[in-house]
């Protein structure tokens, strides 16, 4: 369950990388890259992992792979091991089907886990009213993080209406808003905002083609005659699993700018540096296919992983998309954090 400062931190806004997956050359577990990278995003100064989502590679959850536990497991291990005095946001994704996701929500109930990123990638063939009963019945285990995910890359088009049914369930906390389309990112603005547990659900951006201005956006929606004031307070990101000490910086800013009611004109540069960063990383050229592999790559260059390694052989960076990464590199460089990584990089590696 989410502790009163838990829930306070969720409602504030979080800053929640997407938590990679370290392998070997021949696609075992490096399990001392994994821990690393753990230590990288709590030292950075994040307020939260989340672990066994699509930046993890959702193929860990293979009974032939056989790494979803043991990957959830070691996060938790090195999250203790830092003994942090604040609250700490510990997110798992849930995939599959009904049976599936009780299974892998109970796992990570029992790690420790607070939040479940409930998924309905592989779904496609439910209808909207067995998915909810299929989201019904993960959060009687526990508490859901909602995840409006992008069909690109495995999500599927979802209704207003099923928004605002999907938030009326009691133990959604939160939800994920990637669907790369401004359009269906209000849809889930509005479905909150018509909910009767509007001031229940926090909202976090998984655009990571619109994170700056994302953040920075205030939703006045008209409900009976009363206008709701709706923000979307934090992010849920693969993007935030590199560079990622700078972009804790950078939310911290932003956070402060909305709350202070600044001028944010001076971050609208920045907002269009950071999507043209996540472009390379994202492999947008080619249809996200090097998303992971162009997250890897940045880790591996910055010696946190060995490689860019992925668990299918199709996963990989496509052509081009380094020359895209090393133009990024080099026309933003202000936004990476070579520096820190270098400073740390052997104590977390130890």
């Amino acid at each position: 369950m989410l502790t009163n400062s838990e829930l306070n931190l969720l409602h504030d806004g979080a800053f929640i990388p997407a938590h990679p997956l370290a392998l070997t050359e021949d696609k075992q577990l490096d399990e001392q890259h994994q821990r690393a990278l753990t230590r990288y995003y709590m030292d950075a100064g994040v307020d939260g992992v989340a672990v066994g989502v699509h930046t993890t590679q959702f193929e860990i959850r293979d009974p032939n792979i056989n790494l979803y536990e043991k990957v959830l497991r070691i996060a938790i291990e090195e999250i203790e091991n830092q003994n942090a005095q604040k609250p700490f946001l510990k997110v798992t994704g849930i995939c599959g089907h009904t049976e599936q996701a009780i299974k892998e929500a109970k796992i990570a109930k029992d790690l420790g886990y607070n939040l479940g990123l409930l998924s309905f990638g592989g779904l496609g063939h439910l209808t909207e009213e067995a998915l909810l009963q299929h989201s019904e019945e993960v959060a009687k285990i526990i508490p859901i993080f909602g995840f409006y995910l992008q069909p690109a890359v495995g999500g599927r088009e979802l209704s207003f209406q099923f928004w605002k049914r999907f938030t009326e369930i009691q133990n959604v906390h939160a939800i994920k808003i990637a669907p790369f389309n401004r359009y269906k990112t209000l849809d889930v603005v509005r479905a909150v905002c018509h909910s009767s547990r509007n001031k229940e659900i926090a909202l976090y951006t998984g655009n990571d083609d619109n994170i700056v201005i994302d953040l920075l956006s205030n939703y006045q929606i008209r409900v009976g005659g009363k206008t709701i004031s709706k923000q979307i307070v934090g992010g849920l990101l693969g993007h935030w699993a590199v560079w990622t000490e700078n972009a804790v910086n950078m939310f911290q800013q932003l956070k402060n700018a909305r709350k202070n009611g600044d001028d944010v004109t001076p971050y609208l540069s920045l907002a269009n540096e950071v999507t043209d960063a996540n472009a390379a990383f994202f492999d947008t050229a080619n249809n996200f296919k090097g998303c992971i592999a162009g997250i890897n790559e940045v880790l591996r260059r910055q010696g946190l992983l060995k490689g860019n390694w992925c668990l299918l052989d199709s996963e990989k960076l496509s052509v081009g998309q380094t020359a895209e990464i090393d133009r990024v590199y080099k026309e933003y460089a202000h936004l990476h954090d070579d520096k820190f990584v270098e400073k740390n990089l052997q104590k977390w590696l130890k």
